[in-house]
């Protein structure tokens, strides 16, 4: 910055630096900056993302610090390896909803609320996701100003298959984009949105080698930086304030509907006989 607010302003708090908030997120994220331009690659020791519930609590604190931060002006979101996210659903939920404690059930529905709200509204620069391979969790990928993927990459809401409603900000982010009708045969049916069809469809931007993505999203990242700095804040709010729309009249019935429906039920979310249950999705 050729401002800085501690030569001007007795007292100034300055936020977090880049070097504090990387270090402290370090177990989730990988983070790099130049000349403005922080990456934020998702992973697990250095492989693959593995998604767990410590690293879903985290995500909405890495928007605000990364938004927060003024040295931070375009933002590439990627992941590791050949695959945008992994996990073991059987292992992220032991119990039924019904069982756990009110905080423990407030708590993660906090995590799951402040993850979307966060990125619409604490990140105030261009953004850009790299969806490198296959994974859930892309919404904050679809969500992003531009989005490119690899050939191998695909999109869909697992929800419904596996027992719950489809409230967590998934859904909405397809819906948005690509339309009601597709999005609920796709939720229904438990059908994956391969990433040809997700750039025919308007969801992604440009399919491109793994091995190119990153590159690419440098690339368009440097280009936006060259321009004024007030005229990239503004194109960004202008280009997401769907988002933000979208989040406020609608993002809250989603997540209420989906942990009341978890809570009701009162079975464990992913239901294991619906995992099982793979064999019926390939009729659709």
């Amino acid at each position: 910055m050729t401002f800085d607010p501690t030569e001007h302003w007795k007292g100034y708090l300055a936020p977090p630096s880049i070097d504090d908030y990387s270090a402290r997120y370090a177990s989730f994220f990988r983070m790099r900056r130049e000349n403005g331009i922080i990456e934020v690659r998702l992973h697990t020791d250095d492989g693959p993302y593995v998604h767990t519930h410590a690293a879903h609590n985290a995500w909405p604190r890495v928007w605000q610090e990364i938004g927060n931060d003024p040295e931070n002006q375009v933002l590439i979101i990627t992941g590791t390896g050949d695959k945008w996210m992994t996990g073991n659903p059987r292992g992220l939920n032991p119990q039924p909803a019904a069982d756990l404690d009110p905080d423990h059930i407030q708590q993660r529905m906090y995590d799951g609320w402040k993850l979307i709200e966060s990125f619409v509204n604490s990140i105030d620069i261009p953004t850009i996701a790299a969806v490198n391979g296959p994974g859930v969790h892309t919404e904050f990928a679809v969500m992003s100003d531009v989005t490119f993927a690899a050939p191998d990459a695909d999109f869909m809401d697992p929800h419904f298959w596996l027992g719950s409603p489809p409230g967590d900000g998934q859904a909405m982010a397809l819906q948005s984009l690509i339309g009601a009708k597709r999005v609920a045969y796709h939720v229904y049916a438990a059908k994956s949105i391969p990433a040809d069809k997700a750039l025919e469809w308007g969801l992604i931007n440009d399919i491109l080698p793994r091995e190119q993505l990153l590159d690419r999203a440098w690339e368009l990242a440097r280009f936006i930086l060259k321009r004024p700095r007030y005229t990239r804040w503004a194109t960004h709010n202008i280009l997401s304030r769907h988002w933000k729309k979208t989040v406020a009249e609608d993002f809250g019935f989603h997540m209420s509907h989906q942990m009341l429906a978890n809570v009701a039920s009162k079975s464990v979310v992913p239901d294991p006989d619906l995992i099982a249950d793979s064999e019926a999705r390939k009729m659709f």
